[in-house]
């Protein structure tokens, strides 16, 4: 059996004729660049992350680089990041100029874990961005209590999060900014790249506003210095048309995470690995990933034989940040973080996306225990 990671084509294939249909008619009204139908959109995603503003971007690598720029951060700040996320939290921090300080993670959440986050904590820190990792909320209260007491800002990086929920709340609608992703891999993905930034504050989303155009207030009339963030009209399109289905396939996401639950805890390697803990908080996991840990032997070798019998699997993330060669000035040395390096060594993400069934886990399930049973 051939069991891939993701396969968007049975999701596409449900929805074409409906997306054809607008891409047409976006093509016929020739309004590309932002428009009626990024409106449209920014709205809805409103509507859905439970904040007052939602501003389109062009993707999440620049929703988290423009929240930055709202706030004036740069050269000499320092900003709070998780070493164990996707580069882009901590390439956002480099690319306007201020320095990424790199935490530990929580071993139940793979988040932030708030301890390390005020023991990193100086003078010079600006911002903190919890990254809502695999589809789970950081634990807020403990992060924005110690902004708070530091006058800190708070962007939450939402890139695999959106409709993740803590103790009620949206992600994206708890700290100061939220930044989504839109890649075509996420919960909620387009047709290339796209992003979005939230916040529950009308200054900072008429910032946003001008700075995704170059910082206009109005034509050619520039009023800060910006960039082109603007999300393509193609893209909201898209969107609008997929997010009405959004809860459906996070409730298919949680189903086969649980059925994946049983069938492991019916195997005969519940000793061998471990499954994804849900935070003890209350909380919406959204399981935008399925990430095990592989205990009693070598992930690597476990995850090419997967392959060779047709499992996608792939690793997030094999090396921690703070060991990457393009962050090495930054001091970041093994056993820094003992918790971000020792999960870099054990996790590996099974396929969980809404359209895979039931026989395709079975045999997920099969191949590994074939694997770790000898």
């Amino acid at each position: 059996m051939q069991v891939p990671l993701l396969d968007l084509r049975g999701q596409y294939h449900a929805m074409k004729d409906e997306i054809i249909r607008e891409l047409e008619a976006v093509c016929e009204s020739q309004r590309f660049i932002l428009g009626p139908k990024v409106e449209q959109f920014e709205g809805a995603m409103a509507a859905y992350c439970k904040t007052p503003y939602a501003i389109g971007v062009t993707s999440g690598s620049d929703a988290l680089i423009i929240a930055l720029m709202a706030e004036k951060i740069g050269h000499g700040d320092e900003v709070i990041v998780p070493s164990f996320t996707f580069f882009a939290t901590a390439g956002a921090v480099s690319r306007v100029g201020a320095t990424p300080v790199f935490a530990d993670i929580d071993p139940v959440t793979f988040n932030l874990d708030p301890a390390d986050i005020e023991r990193k904590i100086t003078k010079r820190t600006r911002a903190i961005i919890p990254v809502h990792l695999f589809g789970q909320c950081a634990d807020m209260d403990a992060i924005m209590d110690l902004a708070a007491a530091h006058n800190l800002i708070v962007i939450e990086d939402a890139c695999q999060s959106i409709g993740s929920e803590y103790k009620g709340r949206r992600a994206g609608a708890i700290g100061h900014y939220g930044a989504f992703s839109f890649f075509p891999s996420k919960n909620l993905g387009c047709f290339g790249d796209g992003g979005a930034v939230t916040t529950t504050d009308a200054a900072r989303s008429a910032t946003l506003k001008m700075l995704r155009n170059h910082g206009q207030g109005s034509t050619y009339v520039h009023t800060m210095v910006g960039g082109n963030f603007r999300l393509d009209a193609l893209q909201a399109a898209i969107l609008s048309i997929k997010l009405p289905h959004l809860d459906s396939w996070t409730a298919d996401r949680q189903n086969n995470a649980e059925e994946y639950r049983k069938m492991f805890a019916a195997s005969k390697i519940g000793d061998r690995i471990t499954l994804p803990q849900e935070a003890p908080y209350p909380a919406r996991h959204i399981y935008n990933q399925f990430c095990i840990e592989i205990l009693s032997a070598d992930r690597d070798e476990i995850r090419a034989a997967l392959g060779e019998m047709g499992v996608g699997c792939a690793v997030y993330y094999p090396l921690p940040l703070h060991l990457q060669e393009c962050f090495r000035p930054l001091g970041g040395k093994p056993g820094d973080l003992p918790v971000c390096e020792k999960t870099a060594k054990r996790i590996l993400a099974l396929p969980i996306y809404p359209e895979s069934t039931t026989e395709m886990r079975e045999y997920v399930v099969a191949s590994l225990e074939k694997l770790l049973v000898k």
